[in-house]
Formats: C-alpha cells, structure tokens, sequence
C-alpha cells in the first residue's frame, strides 16, 4: 500500500487532471467507502470516485459486497471536470468503441466470432459485433464465407455503415483490398485486304426459277410432247400410204400380164 501511495505521489506530478482522457487505465487503491461508492486514489492531486453503479455488471446491493479499504483495482476514466477537480470513474471495462466514436470509413481490427452463410461476423470491441456480408469479403467469388475465413481469425476491416438505432455495424473486408485488374484478352490479328487478282474465279450461281418461269417450262414440254406424238403420227401414215400405193401397183401389174 505505501508503494502504491508513492507511485501515485510520482504520478501526481506528471499527470494533470487537463490531460486526463476518457478510457484511461488505471491501477488504484480504494481509500474510502460510502454508500453512493468509493474512492478511489489512482495518483493523482485528487481520488476518484466510482458510483455503486460502476462497481460491477448487474445490481449491487452494497459497495462492501464488491471492495474493502485498502483493496487493489483497477479502473477507467468515465468523466473529467477540472474545474470542479472531480474524476468519476468505473470498475467496468469500457468498450473500444463506443457508437458515437464509429463511423463510417473508419477500419478497424477485430476477431471472427462467428460464421453464417450470409457473412461474418465480427468482434471489434463495440457493444455488439459488426457483420461482414459474403458480398463484402473479397472481389472474387466465393461459395461460403469458410472458404476464405474461419472462426478465431484476426481481420482488418472498414466501416460502411452504422445504424444505432438497430445497433448494427456493417463492414467489409473487400473495401480495403486493391481491386483486380481485367485480365486483357491477347488481340486478334489483322485480316490482310485481298486484292481482286487473287479472288478465284467463281462460277454463276444459278437462281432459282420464279413461278412463272417453271410454268411456262412445263407448258414447252407438253407442247414438244404433243409435237413429237404428231410427227410418229405422221411418219406411220406416210408408210402407210406408201405401203397401198405399192399394192395397188403391184396388182395393176399383174392384171395387165395376164
């Protein structure tokens, strides 16, 4: 104890209450014990005072249930008024970040402490975890957040947004990941212009008769038919003729012998 009070004597004259900050830790020993809380002497000119409220999560009854006299703890800086020379201070562990010191673009570091299909969540010492959305893990495609993450793991991490309303944090991993560049795809070879000379001869393509062209094909070869058909006709009377003529002189001939 008589260490502790020389150690505070030093202190006293390095620290100023005006220098004091918010979260500050401190080891103190308890001087003093009232029914509102105790006192707390941390080295500095004046004690400390921590409220009953302060002593310990949850209700407390009485402060003798939580410290005695003389009792080592340790305590953080809840509120400075120099004017006054006052300094409230806390048996409770304060949080690392409070939601108005969490803002949007700020990074912090944190610990997986969950995984879910849809993200991570992570804890950066606020009051409740941040989420990672799978969407905000890295610029390439992942199946599950396993793939790239799992529980216990140290991640640096950006701020998007902050809702303290529903006490929601919604971060990204990503963000702070230089993005890929486009792989560039090799260029295609320039076609060399052919000249006329060296285009092969190609021969006339033949179009498709019209309708009209058809018909009148098919007329002309009825008509060669019909025409054909009269010259055999023809051809079959003119012998026949012939064939008479030369019956009718044969028998002339023989009348005339006889």
């Amino acid at each position: 104890m008589e260490t502790n009070v020389i150690a505070a004597a030093e202190t006293a004259q390095q620290i100023a209450l005006d220098d004091i900050k918010r979260k500050t830790h401190f080891n103190g020993v308890v001087k003093k014990i009232t029914l509102a809380g105790a006192l707390v002497d941390i080295g500095l000119t004046v004690p400390g005072v921590v409220h009953i409220s302060q002593l310990q999560e949850g209700p407390t009854n009485r402060v003798e249930d939580v410290v005695q006299v003389g009792q080592n703890v340790d305590v953080w800086v809840r509120r400075v008024d120099p004017k006054k020379k006052r300094i409230e201070l806390t048996m409770i562990k304060p949080l690392d970040l409070e939601w108005r010191e969490i803002t949007p673009g700020m990074v912090v570091k944190g610990k997986v402490s969950r995984l879910e299909k849809f993200g991570a969540f992570v804890e950066i010492g606020a009051e409740r975890p941040g989420l990672v959305h799978i969407s905000e893990m890295t610029h390439g495609y992942i199946k599950s957040p396993a793939d790239l993450i799992k529980e216990g793991d140290e991640v640096e991490t950006q701020v998007l947004a902050v809702n303290r309303r529903k006490k929601q944090i919604k971060l990204s991993m990503k963000s702070l990941e230089e993005i890929p560049q486009p792989v560039e795809k090799p260029a295609k070879p320039i076609a060399r212009q052919v000249t006329e000379k060296e285009i092969p001869a190609q021969p006339p393509i033949e179009e498709d008769p019209t309708a009209m062209e058809m018909a009148l094909r098919q007329a002309m070869e009825r008509s060669n038919v019909k025409l054909e058909g009269l010259l055999r006709s023809n051809k079959r009377r003119k012998k026949s003729n012939i064939n008479q003529l030369e019956h009718i002189y044969e028998r002339t001939l023989q009348n005339k012998r006889k």
